[in-house]
């Protein structure tokens, strides 16, 4: 009896000592997942504008791959919520992150919903660095919220100095909609440099939401007056109408758009000859040759089988500014989402990055990117530098 006492014992004992080694290995695991900073992406997955947020929340995947890859202290556990481009969905999708455990979010892709959620995620003191949302208003008066594309400010005056200098002499139409933050921001520091450096405006017209489907009179009007040059600051769904009316009507000016109108050739069922010639303003072109964006061009087409728009680079710039902040912060996982809001809002103005979209990327402390846009045409379904 004695001696079954004995090895029972024994028995249990091995069992312990399994047990805890196996616990130990868990443990460990937990660690490593513990031990990477849960980064949140906020962006419209699906509906009209899905090109922009897909392409986003892919690019900054691939950064988050990249970085991990490295073994470094920063590494990211990274998930992307849906807001079909709508404000109250954001602000869901904001909230789903914050209860997954969101340390800090990229987002969102679009204005309006990022107007909204900056304004929630200011209150609860939640970092947020957006790689596309352009207008002013995203940032005003948030401490906490970055942008890494250029405001829509500089895009109107750098679109307006572009025509002057080199297409000077030409007249101008302006067609944008006036429900929508991010073409009213544009438009009104368009027209503004314009009349500064002498370009003459023959015509504006607008839209709205709910009548971005016939563009007939607008172009009417500014065919009318003579305009060479429209000016669409506008994004790429009724910028695609435009120019198939445009060709119906026989009215050829030169097209020149915003950051909004890069994803047009991707376009489903979109005639991309209905693009020859349009001109826009961006901080990326997927056929540079420089190595940064020739390995992330070709990584991004053998993930995701097509070419990165800017939007994809901004996403990609977006977690390696998180990345180059964090680390220069010292920002570490167990760190609850205030005190890495406040770690980020001291270390953003100080640091300098290189990314897709730009080198020497600096920001000013009320969040703005120093960066500046450039302009590209499209021939043969290509950007190329004019």
């Amino acid at each position: 009896m004695k001696r079954f006492v004995r090895l029972l014992c024994l028995a249990l004992s091995v069992a312990l000592v399994l047990c805890c080694a196996a616990c130990g290995e868990g443990s460990n695991d937990g660690d490593a997942t513990a031990a990477a900073i849960k980064l949140g992406g906020i962006g419209p997955l699906t509906g009209d504008a899905a090109i922009y947020g897909n392409a986003a929340m892919n690019g900054a995947k691939i950064a988050v791959d990249e970085i991990n890859a490295l073994g470094e202290a920063i590494q990211f556990d990274f998930r992307a919520e849906d807001d079909v481009n709508d404000a109250e969905t954001a602000t869901n999708a904001y909230n789903t992150l914050l209860d997954w455990g969101a340390k800090a979010i990229i987002g969102t892709v679009t204005t309006t919903p990022c107007i909204a959620v900056s304004a929630k995620a200011n209150t609860d003191r939640v970092f947020m660095l957006t790689p596309s949302a352009s207008s002013t208003d995203v940032i005003k008066d948030k401490d906490n919220m970055y942008q890494i594309c250029f405001t829509d400010p500089n895009q109107g005056i750098a679109a307006a100095d572009y025509i002057a200098e080199n297409m000077a002499g030409k007249k101008v139409a302006v067609i944008y909609r006036n429900d929508d933050a991010y073409s009213q921001g544009i438009r009104d520091t368009f027209v503004q440099e314009a009349a500064a450096k002498n370009v003459t405006v023959v015509d504006e017209t607008t839209f709205t939401k709910d009548t971005a489907t016939d563009f007939s009179v607008q172009l009417t009007s500014a065919q009318s007056k003579g305009a060479e040059i429209v000016f669409l600051p506008i994004y790429y769904q009724p910028a695609s109408v435009i120019l198939a009316q445009a060709k119906q009507m026989n009215f050829a000016p030169t097209f020149f758009g915003v950051d909004g109108m890069d994803g047009i050739l991707t376009l489903k069922d979109f005639d991309t000859s209905l693009a020859e010639g349009v001109m826009l303003l961006t901080p990326f072109a997927a056929d540079a040759q420089d190595e940064r964006t020739k390995s992330f061009v070709a990584e991004y087409e053998k993930r995701f089988n097509e070419t990165p728009n800017q939007f994809a680079a901004d996403g990609y710039d977006a977690v390696y500014t998180y990345y180059a902040a964090m680390k220069q912060a010292g920002v570490t996982a167990d760190m609850d989402a205030a005190a890495v809001c406040d770690k980020m809002v001291a270390t953003m103005p100080t640091i300098s990055v290189d990314g897709l979209t730009g080198t020497g990327m600096t920001w000013k402390a009320t969040g703005e990117v120093s960066k500046a846009p450039r302009a590209v045409v499209i021939q043969n379904g290509v950007y190329v530098t004019p």
